[in-house]
């Protein structure tokens, strides 16, 4: 999870969002690591270190490796993150912060209007069974937020 934190710590130290992710093979190996790039793509709404990690993942390896895969993640994947990793094929995730605090945080900012829906629901929804983990570590996830989001109009 610290790993995850880091990734998320150097992206705001950048000046992107705060948010990372790391992706775990089974052997406990680190495969892949992101950080949120909204910046770096040019305001893009969707480059949430998630779905990128998702995007890379499976253009690299078969649902049936990633499977095995565990993603480490700062904070609750929101509904699209959520989505892509299913549709990838990853078969772990592990939060620290929840969707539901990481709103009471941002608040109605424009550029992170965060959706109240868990990631249970949405992987629930699918076809496969995918294992949550979380939250973990909420408040030093939370301390990653603290400061950077002010209501925007």
């Amino acid at each position: 999870m610290r790993k995850a934190f880091d990734i998320a710590r150097a992206a705001r130290d950048k000046g992107q969002h705060p948010f990372g992710c790391i992706l775990v093979g089974p052997d406990g190996a680190v495969l892949m690591e992101q950080g949120n790039a909204f910046e770096e793509e040019g305001h893009d709404m969707t480059a949430h270190a998630e779905r990128l990690i998702a995007t890379r993942a499976s253009k690299r390896w078969r649902p049936e490796v990633l499977k095995d895969c565990t993603l480490y993640t700062s904070a609750e994947p929101c509904a699209m993150c959520s989505g892509a990793l299913y549709w990838a094929g990853v078969g772990r995730v592990v939060f620290g912060q929840t969707e539901h605090e990481l709103k009471e945080l941002t608040g109605n900012h424009a550029e992170n209007p965060t959706l109240d829906l868990p990631c249970r629901i949405v992987f629930g929804a699918g076809q496969r069974p995918v294992e949550v983990v979380g939250p973990l570590l909420a408040e030093e996830a939370a301390e990653l937020q603290r400061g950077f989001w002010t209501p925007s109009a």
